[in-house]
């Protein structure tokens, strides 16, 4: 393996804050409401086992990267694990999850911006966060890592702000009869419940393969498996207290998925300028995730293209730090994803989501198994990979209890094989 070529001098405990920047955003804030109610208290099960699944996946990425970093990260340890099918089917992968995901990222953030303006319409709001977000694109990876070093810590912040605002309140004279209502721990759909709600939990954590991407940035690649133990860590610790506190102060029927549930519990105590504080900490928080998937999608682009795996053109450099026709794709993704996001049906479109979700969950998978072929050499590490593997597998499989997310999957299905025939194609006409 080649040793990608070091621009940055990022330390670890800066990779740990873009990390957080990378992974908080609409998937805890918005989709630990959709857990909570198909879950109730065992929801807490859930947001463990995933952060664990989730810190042995990146632990597997960031051992890679340290031993050999490389700038196309999962998708070059797939290439180099299985050969050029891997490679070629990973990256398109991940580059088709994110920009499939990218219109309901953007008409999130939109929806969350019309609380303060309801006259100004959705697709307004989502073409300018897109407009601001290229354009941090635009200006370089060095913009990204700081614009996701800041917004990480903003995030932490609030969620330690609702954390103590949420005790006060507890322990208060406030919270008595609400505080009576809800330490039930009852399973609303039974088991079956814990098990569809894993999905959920697991998108609370995506973004780790953005920070493989950044890790080429370190000082010393080696610092790669720190960063993430510290950061997946405290964010486990942090969401388990958080959703703990929202269980205990607000009841489930309350939660409705179309709301965050800490703006729910909030409400339930009128606490209107906290409200707006973190109404704006959703914007941001969906802002910089947005932003994180464009980097990574853009970056994934010109990797795949300087490898064979797209036109080569994707990949020619001019004066600006980004390649201008991988830039150009991205842009131009971007703007028919908001445009689907606001014509299509929102079931048909919550089914195209669920999809990307599930297959960014497929590249996970792929890490685990790439690792396990590279660099796996204890039984304990064994273990491990198969423990996520497992947790990672029941997330999927959830999906069949659930009615939007089983026809998610069986879209995520169709185009997992429509990637897989494209590869055979080109397989078939290298050998030719």
């Amino acid at each position: 393996m080649s040793q990608a070529s070091k621009q940055s001098n990022l330390s670890w405990w800066q990779l740990s804050f873009i990390g957080v920047g990378c992974i908080i955003g609409t998937g805890y804030f918005l989709g630990s409401s959709i857990a909570i109610q198909k879950a109730g208290f065992a929801v807490l099960i859930a947001y463990l086992l995933s952060g664990i699944g989730t810190w042995i996946v990146y632990e597997a990425l960031a051992k890679m990267t340290a031993n050999h970093p490389e700038k196309g990260s999962f998708r070059t340890y797939a290439k180099h694990a299985y050969g050029q099918w891997a490679g070629f089917s990973n990256g398109w992968m991940y580059w088709s999850a994110e920009m499939l995901i990218m219109g309901s990222q953007l008409t999130a953030i939109a929806i969350f911006a019309q609380f303060w303006l309801p006259n100004i319409p959705i697709w307004i709001f989502a073409a300018v966060f897109a407009i601001l977000g290229l354009l941090i694109i635009l200006l370089g990876v060095q913009k990204v890592e700081q614009m996701e070093n800041m917004f990480g810590i903003m995030k932490l912040s609030a969620i330690i702000m609702f954390i103590i605002v949420a005790c006060f309140i507890l322990f208060s004279n406030q919270s008595e009869s609400v505080f009576q209502s809800s330490t039930q721990l009852s399973l609303p759909h039974g088991g079956i419940g814990l098990w569809v709600a894993l999905l959920y939990a697991f998108y609370s954590f995506g973004g780790i393969e953005v920070m493989g991407l950044m890790a080429q940035e370190l000082k010393d690649p080696k610092d790669a498996p720190k960063a993430g133990k510290f950061m997946i860590i405290a964010l486990t610790l942090l969401y388990l207290l958080s959703i703990y506190l929202i269980l205990k102060l607000t009841p489930i029927s309350a939660i409705n998925i179309d709301e965050s549930p800490l703006l729910t519990t909030l409400g339930h105590f009128n606490i209107t300028w906290l409200i707006h504080f973190f109404n704006g900490m959703l914007i941001i928080a969906g802002f910089s995730t947005m932003v994180a998937s464009l980097y990574g999608v853009t970056t994934m682009l010109v990797t795949l293209a300087d490898e064979g795996d797209a036109p080569k053109f994707f990949a020619r450099r001019g004066k600006l730090k980004v390649p201008l026709p991988a830039f150009i794709l991205t842009s131009t993704i971007v703007a028919v994803s908001i445009v689907i996001a606001l014509l299509l049906p929102d079931k048909i479109f919550e089914y195209i989501t669920t999809a990307a979700g599930l297959m960014l969950l497929y590249t996970w998978m792929f890490i685990l198994f790439s690792f396990s072929k590279l660099l796996i050499k204890s039984v304990y590490d064994r273990i491990k990979v198969i423990f996520a593997f497992i947790l990672i597998l029941a997330a999927v499989s959830g999906t069949l209890f659930d009615q939007i997310s089983r026809i998610g999957f069986f879209v995520s299905i169709v185009f997992l094989i429509i990637i897989a025939v494209t590869t055979w194609i080109k397989q078939r006409k290298g050998i030719n």
